[in-house]
């Protein structure tokens, strides 16, 4: 057997493995993720007062994730993805931790420094989609992405779910019942956080680079060097990610305040919330089969029509119908899952396996201040001129990606990938 073989063998079984922890890891930190998106918005205006301020803790923690993307990507990039991962989970069960405390000591400094912490743990839940993306080869790329997103949904749509349970176990400690998903984040994050520290070896991030390395060494005198990627396309992946992600975090930010507003429980918020957080998970794996046989700007694209079909919808469904909203965010939710995961696999493509980690962390940090910006906006439109001018809004935004993808159809972006065979082999350079 080959050098190559041995290689495509021993990159197949990591590829496997790493799923694997990804996928436990995954699951324990979509339960984390729910906490910020169900009852942020709310504790901010208890503690904060007025609605201008309900998107407060969605900006920061978005903007914390921002800067987690940034340091866990630089990190990835010189340690691997196993200390990057681990460090950022244990980061937001920290923050976790710190906002449990603030509303405890009714401490508003203490609760904007936790918020800011607690976005490691959503910037690390999104990170782990490119270690499932480390091992494959372009035409299998979307649906290793896939494989590791979709096992986010499990801990998502069950975390909003137990906010009743968990305000009773919050309540118990004589902490306000809002906190309660908050301690439910803290534990499910640092579970997350034992598991990859414990599981995730060998690294996938410097396999692929030392089976990089071995291949051109061996390869022939003259042989083609690999591609260097195109910074068109990164920059094509980036927008779209961008845009995609401001609209999902201004509508999703105020939906559970606009709910609360005209009579629905809290119990219903977080119903619609689950629905929404299933919608940008659970559709995974058909995305990720879309992106590798149909491409990455089509289903970009798709991805922008439908967020639109989500804003006109929140925009004019009447505020006491829960089934036109648990629709309208449903609908939110698969349109980012639509763009994130055909931006993140035009992205890979893109990058250079020396470089990767590092452009991943970059473009993710700029992913991220655009929703910390769409989560602090959404409050201040919302206030001025209403929901239905937020959705509207977003809409509109959701419509730029068209134009953008179809003017930047020029030379210098490469092809989209062919369609795949059967499960083909991991990268192996």
């Amino acid at each position: 057997m080959s050098a190559a073989d041995l290689r495509r063998d021993e990159a197949e079984a990591l590829y496997r493995h790493t799923i694997r922890v990804l996928t436990v890891a995954q699951i324990l930190s979509g339960a984390g993720l729910a906490a910020g998106v169900v009852v942020g918005g709310l504790i901010a205006e208890d503690m904060l007062g007025g609605k201008g301020s309900a998107g407060v803790p969605s900006a920061l923690f978005t903007l914390g994730s921002a800067v987690a993307s940034l340091l866990v990507g630089r990190l990835s990039q010189h340690r691997g993805r196993r200390p990057g991962l681990a460090t950022g989970y244990a980061a937001g069960a920290a923050g976790a931790a710190g906002v449990v405390a603030a509303t405890a000591l009714d401490s508003v400094a203490l609760l904007l420094a936790s918020l800011l912490v607690y976005g490691a743990g959503t910037a690390t839940n999104l990170q782990a989609r490119y270690a499932g993306a480390d091992l494959v080869t372009e035409e299998r790329r979307g649906r290793a992405v896939s494989a590791v997103l979709v096992a986010t949904t499990v801990g998502a749509v069950i975390g909003p779910n137990l906010v009743s349970v968990t305000g009773d176990v919050a309540r118990s400690v004589h902490v306000t019942p809002l906190a309660g998903p908050f301690m439910l984040a803290g534990a499910a994050y640092l579970a997350a956080a034992l598991v990859i520290f414990a599981r995730m070896r060998p690294d996938p991030l410097l396999s692929s680079r030392r089976w990089a390395a071995d291949a051109a060494r061996e390869a022939p005198h003259g042989a083609p060097a690999p591609s260097a990627g195109s910074p068109r396309q990164v920059r094509i992946a980036a927008a779209g990610m961008v845009i995609t992600q401001i609209v999902m975090v201004g509508i999703m930010t105020m939906t559970p305040i606009h709910m609360r507003d005209h009579g629905h429980s809290l119990a219903a918020a977080g119903m619609v919330v689950s629905i929404h957080i299933a919608a940008m998970y659970l559709p995974s794996p058909l995305t990720g089969r879309l992106v590798d046989r149909v491409g990455r700007r089509p289903v970009i694209g798709a991805g922008a029509v439908v967020l639109l079909s989500s804003g006109l919808l929140a925009a004019l469904a009447p505020a006491d119908s829960m089934v036109l909203l648990s629709i309208a965010l449903g609908l939110l939710g698969l349109g980012w899952n639509l763009g994130l995961i055909g931006g993140t696999a035009m992205l890979t493509d893109a990058t250079p396996i020396a470089t990767r980690a590092r452009t991943q962390g970059s473009v993710d940090l700029s992913v991220s201040l655009a929703g910390a910006t769409g989560g602090i906006g959404s409050g201040l439109v919302v206030a001025a001129s209403g929901y239905s001018a937020l959705s509207f809004t977003g809409g509109a935004i959701a419509l730029l990606l068209i134009p953008l993808l179809a003017v930047n159809r020029g030379p210098g972006v490469p092809a989209e990938p062919a369609p795949a065979e059967p499960e083909p082999a991991p990268v192996v350079p």
